[in-house]
């Protein structure tokens, strides 16, 4: 993989064991801007709306439903959407805690639902334009991850989704041996075979990772990490809420995203690069909390720290341009940093 030391278009090379990679986040030359999209799609996307489709942000006033809406993820994609101007009902298992409560008064349709409830879901799904779906198998384990976004996928068919936008993760290369990946790609699978109008969005590495407690940064990014990755691999990052901006943008522009498999990073950094940014910032270096590696399985499993191993021999491809045609505001490591510690 080059050098992470620009912030331009960055791409690592597979490993010759692995296959080529496909195509994607590109266009089949001499398309039209609705050829191969459903109808319920061209209805809505024809005339001077289509026309005005590749401007951005697009008001709407459509419903999108999120699941996992108060999670980390979920949220951003909410709060966005709001902000782009769609109705938003998000799902949550329960619509009483402090997260849902605050969706609420910034106008989100909270409402209450379990993904592995697929009848609950076509309630949640009735009317909707739009989907946002996301699980996190830390919840739901790597089976739950599965069949609950096969329920997602079964019960926006039924309620005549025009668009889904799936919350994936990692190279987009099957059989790596991660559950936390493969899982992901079994769901777009299964969603394709459905026949939905579907967007894959594809982060590899979240900047929260570093920051948020609930996440133990002290343990993870900043101790366990490093010695399984190494201080000295480029690895691709973007903001959660950087995500769900370009998620709400995803949404507001089907006629270019329907199909794509998008994999973002609005930085390539090593976490030796990331520990110099945050003492850049704070003057000092972040907390480390040492710990045993099986300690630390024993209490989220063994799937992450594989997960790490893998980081650790296999280069990544990081397309930072791509992230930025679609989002130019979308923050660097060091910018994130700033954010979040000053």
């Amino acid at each position: 993989m080059p050098s992470a030391a620009g912030r331009g278009e960055v791409r690592g090379r597979l490993p010759p064991h692995l296959p080529p990679r496909p195509q994607r986040h590109t266009r089949d030359a001499g398309r039209g801007p609705h050829q191969g999209l459903p109808p319920q799609l061209i209805s809505r996307h024809t005339g001077s709306r289509a026309r005005r489709s590749r401007r951005w942000p697009v008001a709407r006033d459509e419903l999108i439903v999120v699941t996992g809406a108060t999670g980390r993820q979920g949220g951003a994609v909410a709060r966005h959407l709001l902000a782009d101007g769609w109705r938003v009902r998000g799902v949550t298992r329960t619509a009483t805690s402090p997260a849902a409560r605050e969706l609420a008064g910034r106008g989100v349709e909270v409402v209450t639902g379990d993904m592995g409830d697929v009848e609950a879901l076509r309630r949640a799904f009735a009317g909707a334009y739009g989907v946002y779906s996301v699980q996190n198998p830390m919840i739901a384990s790597a089976e739950g991850e599965v069949a609950q976004g096969r329920n997602v996928a079964t019960a926006a068919t039924d309620a005549g989704v025009a668009h889904l936008v799936h919350g994936s993760a990692g190279p987009g290369t099957p059989g790596t041996g991660v559950a936390a990946w493969d899982d992901k790609l079994e769901v777009v699978a299964y969603a394709r075979s459905r026949g939905l109008s579907l967007t894959v969005l594809r982060p590899m590495a979240f900047m929260e990772l570093m920051t948020d407690k609930d996440l133990y940064p002290a343990v993870a990014a900043w101790h366990l990490m490093p010695r399984i990755v190494g201080e000295d691999r480029p690895l691709p990052w973007l903001s959660a809420d950087d995500l769900g901006a370009i998620a709400a943008h995803v949404f507001g522009d089907p006629a270019t995203y329907v199909g794509q498999d998008l994999g973002l990073a609005a930085d390539v950094r090593t976490l030796a690069q990331c520990r110099a940014e945050w003492r850049a910032v704070t003057g000092r270096n972040p907390r480390r909390l040492p710990m045993p590696v099986w300690l630390f399985e024993r209490f989220v499993g063994q799937d992450l720290t594989r997960m790490w191993r893998w980081l650790a021999t296999h280069d990544v491809e990081a397309d930072v341009s791509l992230t930025r045609s679609l989002l130019p505001t979308a923050v660097t490591v060091e910018g994130f940093l700033r954010k979040r510690l000053t």
